[in-house]
């Protein structure tokens, strides 16, 4: 009878061993599918505004990068390759979601993308004439998201990678180089076409580009509309009178293509399966920043911290663009502009708050906010 009794605990030991391997084995990989499932990952493509540092990694010049001081000096303590003194809006929504900051894709050591990836390029345009040969063209961006939507096929198979590209969110700020480079450049391509034809283009390829980015996954779209283009300090000196006006010709291009982005916007929604849009009024908010940047805890709203020049607008920051001297003032969280035509990291934060959770004279257009995309993952 001992002996029997022995034999019989022996099984029952030897039972739930087994039971707590299965257990674990199961508990495991079921944790994991969850995991990629439930995973928030935000997706960035774009312009300079939301550049991580790409274009550290490409054969550019100084005037598509920031990979210098000053830029960098307040956050980071040294340059990442971001526009501005430190963070930038998609940095402050990745905080927001408890994520890491979004590593450019072209970062050596970036080779997970569970959390997402930054395609942004300093530069860069929906028409891939603009700047061309200086930086990752909106087109680019989105062949090099197919190849990180291939890398997680292969590493978490077909049904956990087209969830978790499903679930995240993909945030665009693209177009504003597309207004600008004819103006920095002396082109005459505006001569050759209306208003209203220019616009058509670049709403057009970034139509298709949005198109191909929907085919490989995404669902949910977060686009920033223009900001006042003419309003920029970089801007304001291009006024042949020299009072610092805003450049009103730039700034109506960006009102015509923010109302075309919109209408777009509505009928990719009725084409596209599944797809949802955000769309921050960027430029109402900055405009507001600018106009009144007491309201918002600044003592500068239109001349930048860091240039030469009437409102510092010359390109000079850091003094690697041709002109060495610049300018650079004490306390950047005073300005709204830290160079000619990018943010301070405190007027970031601001527009990444008011982006998350908008009040007062701030607006989201359309039915979603970026918070609503995050929360219901």
């Amino acid at each position: 009878m001992k002996m029997k009794f022995i034999v019989q605990n022996l099984g029952v030991s030897i039972f739930f061993k087994v039971f707590l391997i299965i257990a674990i084995i199961s508990q495991t990989f079921g944790s994991k599918t969850d995991y990629y499932r439930s995973n928030k990952a935000l997706f960035i493509f774009g312009d300079s505004f939301l550049d991580a540092g790409n274009n550290n990694y490409i054969n550019t010049t100084t005037f598509d990068q920031a990979n210098f001081l000053p830029y960098g000096e307040t956050y980071f303590n040294f340059p990442t390759g971001r526009f501005s003194d430190g963070r930038l809006i998609s940095d402050f929504i990745a905080e927001y979601v408890n994520i890491p900051l979004v590593p450019p894709f072209l970062q050596p050591d970036n080779n997970k993308y569970y959390n997402g990836v930054n395609f942004a390029s300093g530069g860069a345009g929906a028409l891939v004439e603009t700047f061309q040969g200086s930086v990752i063209p909106f087109k680019t961006q989105a062949i090099n998201f197919k190849k990180v939507t291939t890398w997680l096929r292969h590493k978490l198979g077909s049904s956990d990678s087209k969830t978790l590209l499903s679930n995240a969110v993909y945030m665009f700020s693209i177009g504003s180089n597309d207004y600008l480079s004819p103006f920095l450049t002396n082109s005459d391509v505006l001569k050759h076409y209306s208003h209203t034809e220019y616009v058509a283009m670049v709403i057009g390829n970034f139509t298709s580009t949005i198109k191909e980015i929907h085919k490989r996954g995404a669902k949910k779209f977060v686009i920033l509309n223009l900001p006042p283009l003419g309003c920029l300090p970089g801007t304001r000196i291009i006024q042949s009178q020299g009072k610092g006006s805003c450049l009103e010709e730039l700034s109506s291009l960006a009102s015509i293509h923010n109302q075309a982005l919109y209408e777009v916007l509505l009928e990719l929604q009725k084409q596209l399966r599944g797809f949802k849009f955000s769309l921050y009024d960027f430029n109402s908010d900055l405009s507001h920043m600018i106009n009144h940047p007491l309201k918002y805890g600044f003592k500068e709203g239109k001349s930048a911290c860091c240039g030469s020049g009437p409102f510092r607008g010359e390109y000079s920051c850091g003094g690697k663009r041709g002109e060495k001297h610049f300018e650079l003032c004490d306390k950047p969280n005073e300005s709204v502009f830290w160079d000619s035509y990018h943010l301070t990291e405190s007027a970031y934060k601001q527009l990444a708050a008011q982006m998350w959770s908008p009040t007062g004279n701030s607006h989201t257009i359309g039915s979603y906010t970026i918070r609503d995309f995050f929360q219901a993952m």
